[in-house]
């Protein structure tokens, strides 16, 4: 049954909400990650302080929420999205035209086949500042199929064996727009995106700005690490290669663990609201010849730690 909100007894201080003052109600969907609000309408929240500050409490909390229902106009959409503060342009998806910062993720039988939204990733890791989040709606949805996962990236920290979080403290990795979107494109035009975007510098493990938590941050645009080979892990060659894409490898697939997961089934008005510092997702491309039509405000990050 839905409920009111009341605080974990292991969520951080820092990010409890304590009793609403509003209507939502809060229906948990797993134990390590997601729920469903209802009882709140985004229109609303985009002009109310006090409601969006409780609904901001509650993403840090669950690291993704879900509502339905959101019958609201893509101003409503981009003035709530931007009460976490500004909004993004995507450079190979664009926004659009008459409101910057709102991507379509139209797909149709005319849509060119990729494999960037199936795979499990988190969002614009090839920035030097990742996204800090985005607010998701559908506009238009198959019948079955078309949903979306999403993953509990401090989680998949927490139960990592110790002796790999010993190993992976200090490590740093490389994030590529070049080797994903850019992959398809002429050698030249691949070239000048990696001149906009240069492959940035991340942790492994990221600390989350607001609650402290710490983050297992690798995904499918991290491309190898940065400082692996020193003598205390390489001996001979082997160690390095492949011994260092083994564990960037067995990393990236703690992502897949379903314990850590959310999985979501899509309607019209429909919206879902993550924490991009925190999690991956996953949409499922299961549909065709279907169409699916979502419409996505990213909004801007600060570097990670």
């Amino acid at each position: 049954m839905p409920q009111t909100v009341r605080p974990k007894e292991d969520t951080p201080a820092l990010v409890r909400p304590g009793v609403l003052r509003t209507s939502i109600k809060v229906e948990p969907l797993t134990c390590t990650i997601g729920a469903e609000l209802s009882g709140v309408n985004l229109g609303d929240a985009a002009r109310d302080g006090d409601l969006f500050s409780e609904i901001k409490a509650l993403l840090l909390e669950y690291k993704v929420l879900f509502l339905r229902d959101q019958d609201i106009t893509r101003a409503e959409h981009i003035a709530f999205a931007e009460r976490f503060g500004p909004l993004e342009d995507h450079p190979a998806v664009g926004s659009d035209p008459d409101h910057p910062g709102l991507v379509r993720i139209y797909k149709d039988l005319d849509s060119k086949p990729e494999h960037y939204e199936n795979a499990l990733h988190c969002d614009a890791t090839w920035r030097a500042c990742p996204p800090m989040g985005a607010v998701l709606r559908c506009v238009e949805t198959p019948e079955v199929g078309g949903d979306t996962v999403w993953v509990n990236m401090a989680e998949a920290y927490r139960r990592l064996p110790e002796h790999i979080k010993t190993q992976i403290a200090g490590l740093h990795a490389r994030h590529s727009i070049e080797a994903t979107f850019g992959a398809v494109m002429p050698t030249e035009q691949r070239h000048q995106l990696k001149a906009r975007f240069p492959d940035p510098e991340h942790p492994v493990v990221r600390a989350h700005p607001e609650t402290g938590e710490q983050i297992l941050f690798v995904n499918a645009f991290t491309t190898h690490f940065v400082n692996y080979h020193t003598p205390e892990n390489v001996r001979f060659g082997q160690d390095y290669a492949p011994g260092a894409g083994s564990l960037l490898n067995y990393l990236i697939s703690q992502a897949a663990v379903p314990e850590y997961q959310v999985r979501w089934r899509w309607q019209k008005n429909s919206v879902a609201i993550w924490d991009n510092r925190s999690t991956q997702h996953y949409a499922v491309q299961d549909y065709w010849p279907a169409v699916r039509k979502m419409e996505r405000a990213g909004i801007v990050g600060d570097k990670p730690f």
